[in-house]
């Protein structure tokens, strides 16, 4: 029961875009279209996914070296490299979505999500399984996040608004108002 309301705590009550407003940048760069964000959402939920798994082992190495000052850097490390293992595996199989997803596929690695994720899972305490459903909970939040308002943000460009909600202005109220709705989830668990 523990890992369920991990996984539904990381994906509803403690979003990391709604709750506590990381990975803000692809957030609000790659939702213009519904395609795209969900292309950065799967690229996330890799990322995380595998970054909380690894990042469990590492953690071990540096505490059995006492090196656990290094941890930041080295979950920085193991991020980069998943990020380009996903770089190189969507230019040979979705060029097109490698192309869309542009400069922000890279800078998943400065994605403050995906390391927020692995330090959270040593604050936490959360053994390997707790972290791996922590990692991929918050990565489906991501996503649940981003494919939601690029769906909002698609229909608000096809919609007749006043000038001054077109743009940027409008997705920040909109994402605002995404915030206020997520936070309901509050008591769910």
């Amino acid at each position: 029961m523990n890992y369920v309301l991990i996984l539904v705590g990381s994906i509803l009550v403690n979003n990391f875009v709604m709750n506590k407003f990381m990975g803000i940048c692809p957030f609000l760069g790659v939702s213009k279209k519904l395609e795209t964000a969900f292309g950065m959402g799967m690229a996330v939920t890799f990322v995380m996914g595998v970054a909380s798994l690894v990042t469990y082992f590492v953690r071990m190495l540096l505490v059995h070296f006492g090196l656990e000052y290094m941890q930041t850097i080295a979950f920085i490390l193991v991020i980069a490299v998943l990020v380009q293992v996903v770089e190189l595996v969507l230019r040979k199989v979705s060029f097109a979505l490698y192309q869309a997803l542009g400069v922000y596929l890279p800078l998943i690695t400065t994605n403050c999500a995906v390391l927020g994720v692995t330090i959270l899972n040593v604050d936490e305490g959360y053994n390997l399984l707790e972290s791996v459903v922590n990692g991929v909970g918050g990565a489906l939040g991501f996503t649940l996040a981003i494919v939601l308002f690029a769906g909002i943000r698609e229909r608000m460009a096809l919609s007749d608004m006043p000038r001054w909600m077109n743009g940027f202005p409008g997705a920040l109220i909109t994402a605002g108002l995404m915030a206020v709705a997520f936070s309901g989830f509050a008591g769910l668990i």
